[in-house]
């Protein structure tokens, strides 16, 4: 087991790992819209779910992975109205490789953030 941190994304805000490496498997923590500083982005769901990606890719980088290998994704959101304009940015990051997802509303999330986003990805060989 290899835990995984880079300073390109927020620090854990408690006693937790940014992602865990198993085998060949990457798990992250969720990642809500902190910026590597800590700060929240402020905004709409679409600005906060663009900063969950960036964080994202920054964990997954370090753990030798990437979008593309990522396998199943879980998305947690404040409120479900929210849900279509959240899926047209995630459509962005995810145009031509579609994992498996689940998608639920939530009572609250960290820091009272709109989304929080999780994944699971294959880590690439070297």
């Amino acid at each position: 087991m290899k835990v995984v941190h880079t300073n390109q994304a927020p620090q854990a805000i408690g006693p937790y790992s940014q992602g865990i490496i198993v085998n060949n498997m990457f798990y992250s923590s969720g990642q809500i819209a902190l910026t590597p500083e800590g700060e929240m982005v402020q905004g709409d769901i679409q600005a906060q779910t663009h900063q969950v990606f960036k964080n994202l890719q920054a964990v997954l980088e370090a753990a030798g992975a990437s979008l593309e290998t990522v396998v199943k994704t879980t998305v947690f959101l404040k409120d479900m109205n929210d849900f279509a304009a959240m899926n047209e940015v995630y459509g962005q990051y995810f145009c031509n490789h579609k994992p498996a997802r689940s998608a639920v509303e939530v009572a609250r999330l960290p820091k009272d953030a709109l989304i929080e986003i999780e994944v699971v990805a294959l880590v690439k060989q070297s």
